[in-house]
């Protein structure tokens, strides 16, 4: 657990130097959107996903600073999901990251904007970088699997169930804990495992090492939100920086609501045993992939 949080610090520095490099200088035109972008982006975050594009680019002999640039575009994207989550018609939340939601600090049309902003940002960040022809055909499959994963059939379809589910949990355990997972493998997962799978592209992986790559992410992301739907009902706003229980509240499907605490967690265990054995065909135990599984599994926050 140490050796993931450790790595993740590190990790952070460095995206963070990178993030301020690809995004809209607050001083250009115009200047109050380009001020909220930075606002959500700099607010913290611990920035898994491009760490983890970067990782699984080492893990298979790859650059991880050549395809720095690159991998700041699944911050953006996922930071505009934050945005868009927090809106009042959608979760309504007024805390993220440990302050206040970009429609609360600015306004509700400029968080929209926002959203829309990063989104588009982060896109070209992939069809940008890594720079030169020779890497043109590794930037293409790179864009199309992020699109593919935030597009209708992946994060934003999540997302729209994740709100036809919200107080309508009716039927059998079996039948809802299908919906449930469909919920978190496209509203959580997809990007998570899309960030594992660009990586893996930047670096020039094989297709059969490629499917190891992506069933790494898929369990990682299922165990994410799994941990996610775990601390919303025992973390305090502090541990969180975002409002807990809300889940709970507003109705909606999660593994503790549906199955109990004490299950949540046997599944969460599960899924990490899953990962440290994918990530031990990748890179062997010891390798930073299975540092960042063990993270997720055992965050606090």
């Amino acid at each position: 657990m140490n050796r993931g949080r450790d790595l993740i610090a590190r990790e952070k520095a460095v995206i963070d130097a990178a993030l301020v490099e690809v995004l809209p200088p607050v001083t250009a035109w115009p200047r109050r959107l380009h001020e909220a972008m930075a606002y959500a982006v700099q607010a913290g975050g611990k920035r898994l996903r491009p760490t983890l594009a970067r990782c699984a680019c080492a893990a298979d002999g790859g650059d991880p600073d050549t395809v720095l640039p690159a991998v700041c575009g699944l911050e953006l994207i996922h930071t505009y999901s934050l945005v868009h989550d927090d809106l009042p018609a959608l979760d309504d939340d007024t805390l993220r990251r440990g302050r206040a939601t970009v429609h609360v600090a600015f306004d509700e049309a400029t968080a929209i904007l926002v959203g829309d902003a990063l989104l588009t940002e982060g896109l070209l960040c992939f069809s940008r970088y890594p720079e030169g022809d020779d890497w043109s055909e590794r930037r293409i499959e790179a864009t199309k699997v992020v699109a593919e994963a935030i597009g209708s059939r992946g994060m934003v379809g999540g997302q729209m169930e994740d709100l036809e589910a919200t107080g309508q949990v009716e039927g059998t355990k079996a039948t809802n804990s299908e919906r449930l997972e469909r919920i978190h493998r496209h509203k959580t997962g997809c990007l998570l495992r899309a960030s594992v799978e660009v990586g893996a592209i930047l670096a020039g992986t094989t297709e059969s090492l490629r499917r190891t790559f992506v069933q790494f992410g898929e369990a990682l992301g299922l165990a994410f939100q799994i941990a996610d739907d775990i601390l919303d009902a025992t973390a305090s706003a502090e541990e969180l920086g975002k409002s807990p229980g809300k889940d709970e509240e507003a109705g909606k499907l999660t593994y503790v609501t549906l199955f109990g605490l004490e299950t949540a967690r046997e599944q969460l265990e599960s899924l990490e045993s899953e990962m440290l054995t994918l990530a031990g065909r990748i890179e062997g135990k010891d390798g930073d992939l299975a540092a960042i599984a063990g993270f997720v599994s055992q965050r606090k926050r």
